[in-house]
Protein backbone atom coordinates (compact mmCIF):
# COMPACT_ATOMS: atom_id res chain seq x y z
CA UNK A 1 0.00 0.00 0.00
CA UNK A 2 1.49 3.25 -1.36
CA UNK A 3 2.08 5.97 1.49
CA UNK A 4 -0.82 8.67 1.97
CA UNK A 5 2.03 11.72 1.28
CA UNK A 6 2.31 10.00 -2.05
CA UNK A 7 -1.26 9.64 -2.70
CA UNK A 8 -1.78 13.21 -1.73
CA UNK A 9 1.07 14.07 -3.89
CA UNK A 10 0.05 12.51 -7.09
CA UNK A 11 -3.79 13.99 -6.34
CA UNK A 12 -2.64 17.33 -6.55
CA UNK A 13 0.17 17.22 -9.28
CA UNK A 14 -2.78 15.62 -11.62
CA UNK A 15 -5.54 18.04 -10.66
CA UNK A 16 -3.38 20.67 -11.66
CA UNK A 17 -2.58 18.98 -15.23
CA UNK A 18 -6.53 18.68 -15.86
CA UNK A 19 -7.15 22.57 -15.29
CA UNK A 20 -4.58 23.37 -17.26
CA UNK A 21 -4.84 21.07 -19.94
CA UNK A 22 -6.18 24.50 -22.11
CA UNK A 23 -7.24 22.74 -25.80
CA UNK A 24 -6.87 18.90 -24.76
CA UNK A 25 -4.70 16.97 -22.47
CA UNK A 26 -1.85 16.88 -25.01
CA UNK A 27 -1.10 20.86 -23.55
CA UNK A 28 0.23 19.67 -20.32
CA UNK A 29 2.47 16.63 -21.79
CA UNK A 30 5.38 18.35 -21.08
CA UNK A 31 4.57 19.40 -17.49
CA UNK A 32 3.22 15.59 -17.15
CA UNK A 33 6.44 14.05 -18.44
CA UNK A 34 8.47 16.55 -16.32
CA UNK A 35 6.32 15.29 -13.13
CA UNK A 36 6.86 11.74 -14.19
CA UNK A 37 10.55 12.09 -14.58
CA UNK A 38 11.64 14.16 -12.06
CA UNK A 39 9.56 13.38 -9.05
CA UNK A 40 8.49 9.63 -9.46
CA UNK A 41 11.89 8.44 -11.55
CA UNK A 42 10.43 7.25 -14.48
CA UNK A 43 12.53 6.58 -17.70
CA UNK A 44 11.61 9.54 -20.19
CA UNK A 45 10.98 6.23 -22.86
CA UNK A 46 8.44 4.71 -20.87
CA UNK A 47 6.63 7.65 -20.51
CA UNK A 48 6.58 7.73 -24.20
CA UNK A 49 5.22 4.44 -24.63
CA UNK A 50 3.01 4.47 -21.79
CA UNK A 51 1.50 7.78 -24.00
CA UNK A 52 1.29 5.94 -27.35
CA UNK A 53 -0.39 3.11 -25.64
CA UNK A 54 -2.92 5.06 -24.78
CA UNK A 55 -3.72 6.71 -28.18
CA UNK A 56 -4.20 3.52 -29.31
CA UNK A 57 -6.26 2.53 -27.07
CA UNK A 58 -10.11 2.71 -27.36
CA UNK A 59 -11.48 5.39 -24.89
CA UNK A 60 -10.06 8.98 -24.72
CA UNK A 61 -6.35 9.12 -25.09
CA UNK A 62 -5.64 10.85 -21.66
CA UNK A 63 -6.42 7.09 -20.00
CA UNK A 64 -3.20 6.87 -19.98
CA UNK A 65 -2.51 8.82 -16.64
CA UNK A 66 -4.12 5.86 -15.17
CA UNK A 67 -1.22 3.38 -16.14
CA UNK A 68 0.84 6.62 -15.25
CA UNK A 69 -0.64 6.33 -11.69
CA UNK A 70 -0.21 2.81 -10.95
CA UNK A 71 3.29 2.61 -12.18
CA UNK A 72 3.98 4.90 -9.22
CA UNK A 73 1.78 3.53 -6.11
CA UNK A 74 -0.42 0.80 -7.62
CA UNK A 75 -4.36 0.51 -7.59
CA UNK A 76 -4.94 3.19 -5.35
CA UNK A 77 -2.53 5.57 -7.53
CA UNK A 78 -4.25 4.30 -10.78
CA UNK A 79 -7.64 5.51 -8.75
CA UNK A 80 -6.31 8.77 -7.43
CA UNK A 81 -4.46 9.97 -10.29
CA UNK A 82 -8.05 9.24 -12.64
CA UNK A 83 -10.21 11.00 -10.77
CA UNK A 84 -7.71 14.17 -10.19
CA UNK A 85 -6.72 14.34 -13.89
CA UNK A 86 -10.84 14.09 -15.01
CA UNK A 87 -12.92 15.19 -12.29
CA UNK A 88 -11.40 18.98 -12.07
CA UNK A 89 -11.87 19.45 -15.26
CA UNK A 90 -14.91 17.83 -16.23
CA UNK A 91 -16.41 19.87 -13.39
CA UNK A 92 -14.89 23.30 -14.67
CA UNK A 93 -16.19 22.20 -18.41
CA UNK A 94 -19.88 21.95 -17.21
CA UNK A 95 -19.97 25.22 -14.99
CA UNK A 96 -18.38 27.15 -18.05
CA UNK A 97 -20.35 25.84 -21.04
CA UNK A 98 -23.41 26.75 -19.30
CA UNK A 99 -22.01 30.56 -19.00
CA UNK A 100 -20.75 30.30 -22.51
CA UNK A 101 -24.41 29.02 -23.75
CA UNK A 102 -25.77 32.11 -21.51
CA UNK A 103 -23.30 34.55 -23.38
CA UNK A 104 -24.64 33.65 -27.00
CA UNK A 105 -23.03 36.34 -29.73
CA UNK A 106 -21.43 38.67 -26.98
CA UNK A 107 -18.19 40.06 -28.24
CA UNK A 108 -16.22 39.16 -24.69
CA UNK A 109 -17.02 35.35 -25.64
CA UNK A 110 -15.22 35.60 -29.28
CA UNK A 111 -12.62 37.54 -27.89
CA UNK A 112 -11.71 34.39 -25.59
CA UNK A 113 -12.17 32.11 -28.39
CA UNK A 114 -10.18 33.41 -30.36
CA UNK A 115 -7.44 34.17 -27.50
CA UNK A 116 -7.86 30.59 -26.55
CA UNK A 117 -6.94 28.78 -30.01
CA UNK A 118 -3.59 30.10 -30.41
CA UNK A 119 -2.57 29.23 -26.70
CA UNK A 120 -4.20 25.77 -27.67
CA UNK A 121 -2.23 25.03 -30.68
CA UNK A 122 1.24 26.49 -28.96
CA UNK A 123 0.48 24.01 -25.96
CA UNK A 124 -0.68 20.92 -27.84
CA UNK A 125 2.67 21.47 -29.97
CA UNK A 126 4.58 21.92 -27.32
CA UNK A 127 3.40 18.40 -25.85
CA UNK A 128 4.28 16.84 -29.55
CA UNK A 129 7.44 18.15 -29.15
CA UNK A 130 8.51 16.86 -25.76
CA UNK A 131 6.78 13.47 -26.96
CA UNK A 132 9.07 13.22 -29.85
CA UNK A 133 12.42 14.61 -28.21
CA UNK A 134 12.00 11.50 -26.36
CA UNK A 135 11.18 8.98 -28.92
CA UNK A 136 13.46 9.91 -32.18
CA UNK A 137 16.66 9.66 -30.76
CA UNK A 138 18.40 7.40 -33.71
CA UNK A 139 18.52 8.37 -37.54
CA UNK A 140 15.88 5.48 -38.40
CA UNK A 141 12.93 6.48 -35.36
CA UNK A 142 13.63 10.31 -37.30
CA UNK A 143 13.34 8.67 -40.85
CA UNK A 144 10.49 6.93 -39.65
CA UNK A 145 8.79 10.09 -37.74
CA UNK A 146 9.55 12.12 -40.79
CA UNK A 147 7.57 9.58 -43.09
CA UNK A 148 4.99 9.36 -40.90
CA UNK A 149 4.53 13.06 -41.67
CA UNK A 150 4.85 13.36 -44.84
CA UNK A 151 2.25 10.52 -44.89
CA UNK A 152 -0.61 12.34 -42.53
CA UNK A 153 0.40 15.66 -45.05
CA UNK A 154 -0.04 14.21 -48.61
CA UNK A 155 -2.60 11.20 -47.79
CA UNK A 156 -5.97 10.17 -46.17
CA UNK A 157 -4.30 7.53 -44.33
CA UNK A 158 -6.18 6.46 -40.95
CA UNK A 159 -3.31 7.98 -38.69
CA UNK A 160 -4.76 4.66 -36.25
CA UNK A 161 -3.35 2.29 -39.01
CA UNK A 162 -0.27 4.72 -38.90
CA UNK A 163 0.25 4.03 -35.52
CA UNK A 164 -0.26 0.15 -36.17
CA UNK A 165 1.93 0.23 -38.78
CA UNK A 166 4.91 2.17 -36.23
CA UNK A 167 4.03 -0.36 -33.75
CA UNK A 168 5.22 -3.01 -35.63
CA UNK A 169 7.92 -1.70 -37.63
CA UNK A 170 9.09 -0.51 -34.27
CA UNK A 171 8.65 -3.90 -32.84
CA UNK A 172 10.92 -5.95 -35.16
CA UNK A 173 13.23 -3.41 -36.05
CA UNK A 174 14.09 -1.25 -32.92
CA UNK A 175 16.49 -2.41 -30.37
CA UNK A 176 14.70 -2.79 -27.40
CA UNK A 177 15.32 -0.48 -24.06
Amino acid sequence: MPDFHTLVQLFNHFATLSLEAVGGGTAVLPEMQRVMEGDYGMHPADFTKIYSLGQLAPGPNMSMVVVLGDRVAGIPGAIVVMIAFFVPASIMTFLVGRIWDKAGDSPWRRAVQDGLAPISIGLMLSGVYALARTATTEVLTIGVAAVVVLLMLRTKINPVLLVIACGIFGGFLLPRT
